[in-house]
């Protein structure tokens, strides 16, 4: 008697529906990893070319600076990375709550709450930037104690004065942006970051070299070219409504602040923890013996650093608003998906990051530079640079996910822990201690990033998603106030 059975025939007769189904599913993980990296990429592609555009604003003023003199260049880099650094990354983290409710609000469909959110937002960091004044009043002092020399704090102090309009040009600027990034209306903030680049670049040529105004040229035209940003964003908002989610100015805005006060000081404890760790790394070049051309060094490898960091926040912001959208709608599986997708994806970029920084590090100094001392410091640093930009290709993604999560308390924790627990101490060690000067410390600030890094892995990966969701709403309730407002 014959038998037709699977196991005697190696399967030949085996129902199709098996077979159909193994060879299926990898072909549907695909298709499923295809399907979110499109969802991210639209996100994140038009982010991370407006944040270029915003970020070169700055890198590009540095450079035309850095071709008039090296104390000048000392100067910028000093205001840029240490006032206006501190100024960007508490406004910048104040706004970030903005980015946890008005993500999640969406997600929810109470498109109306985020008008009113960002207006919130608004009241406070106005009123942030207004306590931040003196910083920019007394700069040259307070760079002067913190061990500046008297040389660099006066130029750098005296920079700072023109620059106080750029505070209010933040203040307004972060909570817009969250606000148009939650309803992934980017490819509007793109064109116009795009059209102020084009403006920004010639006249910054012509104010401070052509004109020879120097530091006060790149302030009037910094200046300028921010607030061209914010004034283009809000006549978009004010003319077409941003589909519902504006419906103008309204005196709930001054209701419940004191809670909506609570989550920004939490993402902007958590965000500047990470700038000043940045900010640190300059001021402490500063004490290094003849510290003008490690400090000008490690300023452009700041700028080479800051390009890359701007790829790596368009994934913070699309991950951010995926998570805060979907944990909104209270999907935890496409969250968790979609922190999956975006890891492999930014990890792959930095990847390709580092092995430019490695192939280009005898040539991208002069780009920045006529100083053959500064553009050799600068090739001694870049094998350093290269970790750090693999590094900050995940790290930020990471946050992001944090932020759309509202984890922003926790992750301050980890931050403080991880930068100024290891990460400092061992740049001054090995910078002073041991002699290792700039590339001492520049080590310093990649084991502090490792470590946050490790710890962000380990966080998310025990992350109960589906607990996310389940609070994502009574979230929105809680911080954004207790008014609610309809559709």
């Amino acid at each position: 008697m014959a038998i037709d059975s699977p196991l005697l025939n190696n399967g030949v007769n085996s129902p199709p529906s098996v077979v159909h189904h193994e060879e299926e599913k990898p072909l549907k993980i695909v298709h499923k990893i295809g399907v979110e990296s499109k969802k991210l990429w639209k996100i994140a592609g038009p982010t991370i070319l407006t944040s270029l555009s915003q970020y070169s604003l700055g890198a590009f003023t540095s450079t035309f600076v850095g071709h008039v003199n090296e104390l000048d260049l000392a100067a910028f880099s000093v205001e840029n990375s240490v006032i206006a650094g501190f100024a960007f990354g508490f406004l910048l983290g104040m706004g970030s709550a903005l980015e946890t409710l008005c993500g999640q609000a969406f997600g929810a469909g109470h498109i109306r709450m985020m008008g009113i959110y960002m207006q919130r937002s608004w009241i406070i960091l106005v009123a942030t930037g207004l306590l931040l004044l003196p910083f920019y009043i007394w700069a040259t002092p307070l760079l002067k104690l913190v061990g500046q020399t008297d040389e660099i704090a006066e130029a750098a102090g005296t920079f700072a004065l023109w620059m106080i309009p750029q505070i209010f040009a933040y203040a307004l600027n972060f909570p817009i942006q969250k606000f148009l990034q939650a309803q992934r209306k980017v490819l509007v903030m793109l064109w116009i970051s795009l059209g102020v680049l084009v403006l920004h670049v010639p006249l910054s040529w012509l104010l401070i070299l052509k004109l020879n105004w120097g530091l006060v040229g790149a302030a009037i035209i910094l200046n300028t070219s921010w607030w061209l940003i914010v004034i283009g964003q809000l006549l978009y908002i004010f003319i077409t409504k941003s589909d519902g989610a504006w419906s103008g100015f309204s005196w709930l805005a001054f209701a419940d602040l004191f809670n909506f006060l609570k989550l920004s000081l939490a993402s902007a404890v958590m965000l500047c923890l990470e700038f000043w760790y940045l900010m640190i790394l300059v001021v402490i070049t500063g004490h290094l013996a003849n510290p003008l051309v490690p400090l000008d060094a490690v300023s452009i490898c700041m700028n080479i650093n800051g390009w890359d960091m701007m790829i790596a926040l368009g994934f913070n912001v699309a991950i951010s608003v995926r998570v805060s959208n979907e944990l909104g709608a209270g999907d935890f599986r496409a969250a968790k998906f979609s922190v999956i997708v975006v890891s492999l994806t930014s990890i792959s970029i930095g990847v390709v990051a580092m092995i430019i920084v490695l192939t280009t590090r005898d040539y991208f100094p002069q780009l920045f530079t006529s100083s053959y001392e500064v553009a050799e410091e600068t090739t001694k640093l870049a094998a350093l640079l290269s970790i750090t930009v693999l590094l900050n290709s995940l790290q930020p993604v990471l946050s992001g996910v944090a932020i759309g999560a509202g984890w922003q308390s926790l992750v301050a924790y980890i931050n403080l822990g991880s930068y100024y627990a290891v990460g400092l101490p061992a740049g001054i060690l090995l910078g002073f201690t041991f002699g290792f000067g700039a590339e001492g410390i520049w080590s310093g600030l990649i084991g502090g990033i490792a470590v946050q890094t490790i710890i962000l892995i380990i966080v998310t990966s025990l992350t109960n998603w589906k607990k996310e969701a389940d609070e994502a709403e009574s979230r929105v309730r809680k911080w954004g106030g207790t008014i609610s407002i309809e559709n």
